[in-house]
């Protein structure tokens, strides 16, 4: 166990429940919470006789928050945890396990209820939530430097960047005086701590990938910005070194094209992106560089999106708008992926990374001393998005933090002048690149439901036909997820967020939003497909020999397979397993 007086949060506590209350007694502490089941009242107070008599239900690892379902309110405690690495002094630990434990125990039980609870597991199941009670995972090393005389006396969930913190509501939800210590945040991304040797050098090596919150969701559910300039799948990713008494960090992030725009699934394998009309761009685009350039500094907008076919017209427009922005802080870079590196010459990826050389150099990275002083910071960062900000993205990332690192270690002197960091240390070449393969691998499973495409030239260096084979595969597993499992995952996100509040009188005064209504052909043309398909089938086994009859039956089979195929795939929207907490789409039963 961390020393629990080290720690801005308890890392071990015993929880007692009671008919009346749950009482959180963190292992060698003076102070207990407690937790009123009936009334909801939170209170600090010192150890005395509150736990006489009581045994404990069980132990505990942290406490996530509350959230009110349709019943009653539940508690969210972190019951497991598996070890990351040491991280600035702090461990960093992943969840491994979870409890939601409901207020009132013999609550009437609703399927709805039921439901919601689904939809909340499924949420806390993702891969993976990382934590620590010590380090603030929300904030990068220059931000942390930053705020240190700001924010010295905050806990760490007050001091956290909201933007990243995924239990922030529930935790919002579940507060009174003096409990910070209580209070566990969670980031939701990929966290890799590293020891490494090389020339007879040993440091850490560590990535952080942080996802927000503020735009959360499924890959075709959510897409483009907000009014707010939000965007879909935004991800910090930060590449952090220590050795000898000293910390650097490079910081990059990813985010789907800041304007309006939509790729809603209908059955189709890649349905087309559009713009949606009406919709002020240019308002959402500068809301969103206005943010950006207050948090990173200097933005490259690094676009890997097609320039012919679908995506054009979203490329397009992203240039116009930066270039309408007139900001001489944001500049727009365009580099067509799929084109360039066409018949698998991902070598040609140089040729873009070529093009930002001047820029990285000049952006530099944080880099500082553990007592405190300052070297140089980062004033500017690389935005990269292709269409998901996934596949493609995260091989340019990788490609940019593999410069910046033989930058850094040549500043610390790990490096020797002139010597990459690729041509250092073969085993450390392997470890970087199935570090950011796996980053990919996270990213992607959180935002589209399976890994990414393309790592096996992040892994190996080189485009391989049995990595375009399992790209075939996991882009097969992306059209099944995107089309008929996703509705729910956005609806659970929405739920865990705090975007969508439970009304206790849904189902009864109110309608249930649970209840989505289909129209006949939801059940028509899928039974009648089934039907013709068995029909088919048995026509072609069944005869000992064949004639006109059975070629008759066979074809008319045949053609209603052909009709309901078809129609399926035009009414294709209903067949769609959509979002039922905010629908995209309003269907009327037909």
């Amino acid at each position: 166990m961390e020393g629990g007086e080290l720690n801005d949060v308890y890392d071990d506590m015993n929880l007692y429940i009671t008919p009346e209350s749950f009482i959180v007694e963190p292992n060698g502490q003076e102070e207990v919470l407690i937790i009123g089941r009936l009334d909801k009242v939170t209170r600090v107070q010192p150890r005395g006789t509150q736990l006489a008599n009581l045994r404990p239900t069980r132990r505990i690892c942290g406490i996530l928050g509350t959230i009110h379902l349709l019943s009653c309110d539940y508690l969210l405690v972190a019951t497991h945890r598996l070890f990351v690495g040491v991280l600035n002094n702090a461990v960093v630990w992943r969840l491994a396990g979870y409890d939601i434990i409901p207020y009132i125990p013999n609550a009437i039980q609703r399927t709805e209820n039921e439901t919601y609870l689904q939809m909340l597991r499924k949420t806390l199941d993702t891969k993976y939530y990382y934590f620590s009670y010590r380090y603030d995972l929300t904030h990068s090393l220059q931000r942390q430097r930053q705020l240190a005389t700001v924010l010295p006396k905050k806990g760490l969930f007050q001091r956290a960047d909201q933007r990243f913190v995924w239990n922030g509501y529930a935790l919002d939800q579940f507060k009174c005086e003096n409990m910070q210590k209580f209070q566990l945040p969670l980031i939701l991304g990929f966290v890799s701590v590293n020891q490494v040797l090389i020339n007879g050098q040993t440091f850490f090596w560590t990535l952080v990938t942080r996802r927000s919150v503020q735009r959360a969701g499924t890959r075709l559910f959510c897409r483009g910005a907000n009014d707010q300039g939000h965007v879909a799948n935004f991800v910090e990713t930060e590449q952090i070194v220590e050795f000898n008494g000293q910390r650097t960090s490079f910081v990059q992030t990813r985010g789907s094209m800041p304007f309006h725009w939509q790729q809603l699934p209908n059955l189709r394998y890649k349905p087309r992106p559009r713009l949606i009309p009406g919709k002020d761009h240019l308002a959402a685009c500068t809301a969103h560089f206005n943010a950006q350039l207050e948090l990173y500094g200097e933005q490259v907008a690094v676009n890997l999106v097609d320039q012919k076919g679908a995506e054009a017209e979203l490329e397009a427009t992203y240039a116009r708008l930066v270039r309408e922005l007139g900001n001489q802080s944001v500049r727009y870079e365009a580099f067509d992926f799929h084109h360039e590196c066409r018949k698998m010459r991902w070598d040609r990826l140089n040729i873009l990374i070529d093009r930002l050389a001047h820029e990285q150099d000049q952006f530099g990275f944080f880099h500082s001393f553990d007592d405190g002083n300052l070297v140089s910071t980062q004033t500017g960062v690389f935005r990269t998005n292709c269409i998901d900000c996934l596949d493609r993205t995260n091989v340019v990332q990788s490609m940019l933090a593999r410069r910046s690192l033989t930058s850094v270690l040549q500043k610390l002197g790990v490096l020797h002048v002139g010597q990459r960091v690729e041509h250092a240390s073969a085993g450390f070449e392997s470890l970087f690149k199935g570090v950011w393969a796996d980053n990919a691998d996270l990213v992607s499973l959180q935002y589209s439901g399976t890994g990414a495409l393309k790592t096996d030239f992040t892994r190996t260096g080189k485009r391989t036909k049995a990595g375009a084979l399992q790209d075939g595969k996991n882009s097969l597993m992306r059209y099944y997820l995107n089309n008929f499992a996703d509705g729910q995952r956005q609806d659970g996100i929405d739920l865990f967020l705090g975007r969508y509040l439970i009304n206790d009188n849904e189902g009864g005064v109110l309608p249930s939003p649970l209840e989505s209504p289909h129209g006949w052909r939801y059940f028509a043309f899928p039974s009648v497909l089934l039907i013709a398909m068995a029909m088919f089938v048995i026509t072609m086994t069944y005869p000992a020999e064949f004639n006109t009859e059975n070629l008759l039956f066979m074809l008319f089979w045949g053609a209603m397979i052909a009709v309901s195929a078809t129609g399926i795939l035009h009414y294709g929207i209903e067949f769609v397993q959509w979002p039922r907490l905010f629908p995209p789409i309003t269907f009327h039963a037909a």
